[in-house]
């Protein structure tokens, strides 16, 4: 059954949340710019532009992410997420950051005559206060999933990159905010516009620094990621456990979406065992590894003799740094 409207939000309420708050900052960000001519505030207003943008193609990336498989695609559509994640972090540097550091140049080589700063800083506490809810719920989400991690680690391990990149840009848009008050103040204390200008460049500079950031983590899911260490040790373990397998030759996995894994297992089996059992205990193993790990989509187990895995992993012409990432 389809799931009902006020399911797909609460399932998706990062990112619902943050595109609420960045449409009504933006408006009033850029009605702001236009009575007080500030640079700043107008490249703010096109950073909630752009944070706005990217939370429509997230959620149209999970949308077509969860698309079932099919002959064409026969693992699924998960890691279009992956592409749309990367688009939103090109998007950020090219039109956020680029933006908003070309209007801090023009700014600074044209200054505009200082207006009163009150609207802005009411704008901007506002847009402090919207932001703030947002990264609060972005936070608090986050840390359901993260565990005992530490918060870096957290983010380099994470194979669902919504939540991540909404904590970026909340984070991001808290600090532009910051900047920009200080920018204005400045501007008016000192009574030079150029500053204004600066404070744009700042932003800029932080927008492309995150960009760069999302950008590396969104290439390394979209190239395709092991899971998790633990669930790997969990895989070899109830392989092993089995009398019948001698030993465990390798267990590679990738993520195909956030909540799904393949996983390609090589296994040297007691020599005692017909290809008949042999089909049964696979089926076994299939069975409980599912149980135990429901975001196992797809299961490959391969009897192997070990001195043979050993030699074809040896020989294998796959670089050294791609075998690490996906064998234990």
């Amino acid at each position: 059954m389809a799931k009902t409207l006020t399911a797909r939000i609460k399932d998706d309420i990062v990112l619902y949340g943050a595109l609420a708050a960045n449409l009504g900052i933006g408006v009033a960000k850029f009605v702001a710019a236009g009575m007080t001519g500030s640079s700043s505030m107008l490249t703010e207003g096109f950073h909630s532009v752009v944070d706005s943008g990217n939370q429509v193609l997230l959620l149209y990336g999970q949308k077509k992410a969860k698309r079932p498989a099919d002959e064409a695609h026969p693992f699924g559509y998960g890691r279009e997420l992956y592409f749309w994640a990367f688009v939103v972090a090109i998007l950020i540097f090219a039109i956020g950051a680029g933006v908003s550091i070309f209007e801090g140049w023009r700014h600074i080589q044209e200054p505009e005559p200082l207006t009163s700063p009150t609207i802005n800083y009411v704008v901007l506490a506002i847009s402090f206060a919207l932001e703030g809810s947002s990264w609060t719920i972005a936070v608090r989400e986050f840390s359901k999933s993260k565990g005992d991690m530490g918060w870096w680690r957290a983010i380099h391990r994470s194979k669902d990159p919504a939540g991540f990149i909404v904590l970026f840009e909340d984070s991001a848009a808290l600090a532009g905010l910051v900047i920009a008050g200080i920018g204005i103040w400045a501007s008016h204390a000192f009574n030079d516009p150029r500053i204004d200008g600066a404070a744009s460049i700042a932003i800029g500079l932080i927008l492309a620094l995150v960009a760069v950031l999302l950008a590396r983590e969104s290439k390394g899911l979209l190239i395709g990621e092991r899971a998790d260490p633990a669930v790997i040790a969990t895989i070899r373990k109830i392989v092993a456990a089995h009398p019948a397998i001698v030993s465990v030759n390798h267990v590679r996995t990738i993520h195909t979406a956030p909540e799904s894994i393949f996983a390609a297992i090589s296994a040297d089996f007691d020599d005692s065992v017909t290809m008949g059992d042999g089909e049964t205990l696979i089926e076994a193993m299939e069975t409980e590894l599912r149980a135990a790990i429901p975001m196992l989509s797809s299961i490959y187990i391969r009897p192997e003799k070990r001195e043979n895995a050993t030699l074809a992993a040896s020989a294998s012409p796959a670089p050294a740094t791609a075998e690490n990432t996906t064998q234990i």
